[in-house]
This record gives C-alpha cells, structure tokens and sequence, in this order.
C-alpha cells in the first residue's frame, strides 16, 4: 500500500516549503549517486549522524545535513512520497516559514531520540524519516477526519482505496514503536540498517506540535 493523497483541499495555498524540501533532497540523492567508493563513504560518515560523535560534542553540523541524505532510491522515494501527500496541509495551516523550522526541528527531534538509544554507536545515519515522522504526527492530530487514498496492490491488479487518516497513520506508528522496541534486542535481518528511534522520536514531537494547533487547523478548515 502506498499513499497518494488525502482528501483535504487547501485552497490556493502554494506548499512552497514542501516542493523546496523535495528538490533538495532530490538534488542531494543525485549528488551521491555521482559519487564512487570510498567517496561516498567518506560523504555519508562526514555529513551524516554518528552518536558516538554527537555525545562528545563533534559533528552536531551533521543533525541538520543527515536530514537530506538518503541510503537507496527507495529510501528517498519512501520519504518523499510521505512528504508529498501530508505535508502540505500543514504547511497550509502554519504558513511557510514556521513549517521549515517544524521540519527541522522534528528532524533534530528524530536524531536526538536516535542518539539517546545508541549513544555508543559508530555508524552513521542519515535520512528525512525523523522530520517526515514529525509531519504525519502532526497530521494525525491536526486532520483527525481526513481520509487518505491508498494505492493498493493485489497480485496483477492495483486499484485506489480510502481509509482513514487515524487508521492509516495508526497502524504505522504501532508498527515503529514495536520494531524500535525489537531494535533494543539482539540485531536481526529485521532490526538492523534502520533507526527506528528516529521515526518514534519525530512522531512524538509532531504529535506534540499537532495537538497545539489543532484548534487552528479546525479553523482552517471551517474557513476553507
């Protein structure tokens, strides 16, 4: 299943915040793709996060440039395609300039639950996944109503489907919990390569964030 959209419609509000992160973190993905081993080995450990680094007070630069990095075309896609589809109602409701501080500060938010549940750990991570956590946390307490086209696979065949937001962003927020809860364990096939505290602490703080300015999304909506 993956999201198309949802059923909000916000006006003539340009999401100009949403389609400038998009294309960076495009542009950046292409930028890597240039690079060759050992090159992209030396771009990812030097701009991406390393909690090891940060609790010693080195490379905190990286909790804002790991943001825009991305491990895979599917990774990059993943995240995009969840910025594209929730993020623009916010951006709508808050304006443009307080929704990149949002952004940002959901991404630190992510990184910082991240480093708090590795604080020894060497590797570095990168993605958007934490300020994209931060997005659909907001969105499941700003558009409780909404609903969200899905598009759905079964064998050969696709078709479009709607759910709920709730129901939707639900069960994905379980799912993060529970596999972060299992990343604590022994590494597996199934725990590793993700940081999945990332995801927890973005959600959180979009959800923190979502229940503030609830009343003004209610309004925005009666407004249109």
């Amino acid at each position: 299943m993956f999201p198309i959209g949802d059923d909000n419609v916000r006006g003539q509000h340009a999401p100009i915040a949403t389609w400038i992160l998009l294309v960076l973190n495009v542009l950046v993905f292409l930028y890597e793709a240039t690079l060759s081993e050992p090159a992209l080995t030396r771009f990812i450990t030097q701009y991406g996060v390393i909690p090891a680094n940060i609790m010693q007070g080195d490379g905190l630069g990286t909790l804002l440039t790991s943001m825009f990095l991305h491990g895979g075309w599917m990774h990059l896609i993943g995240n995009m395609l969840f910025l594209w589809v929730f993020s623009d109602n916010i951006e709508a409701v808050i304006g443009t300039p307080l929704y990149f501080v949002f952004y940002l500060a959901g991404g630190l938010a992510g990184s910082a639950a991240h480093i708090l549940s590795a604080t020894a750990s060497t590797i570095p991570s990168i993605g958007a996944s934490g300020a994209i956590a931060a997005v659909l946390g907001a969105y499941i307490l700003m558009f409780p109503k909404s609903r969200v086209r899905l598009l759905v696979f079964l064998g050969y065949r696709a078709g479009v489907t709607r759910v709920s937001a709730i129901v939707f962003l639900g069960i994905w927020a379980v799912t993060q919990f529970f596999s972060g809860v299992a990343s604590l364990g022994v590494a597996t096939a199934q725990t590793g390569g993700v940081a999945w505290f990332a995801h927890i602490g973005g959600f959180a703080f979009g959800l923190v964030v979502g229940g503030l300015l609830r009343g003004r999304a209610s309004r925005a909506v009666l407004t249109g």
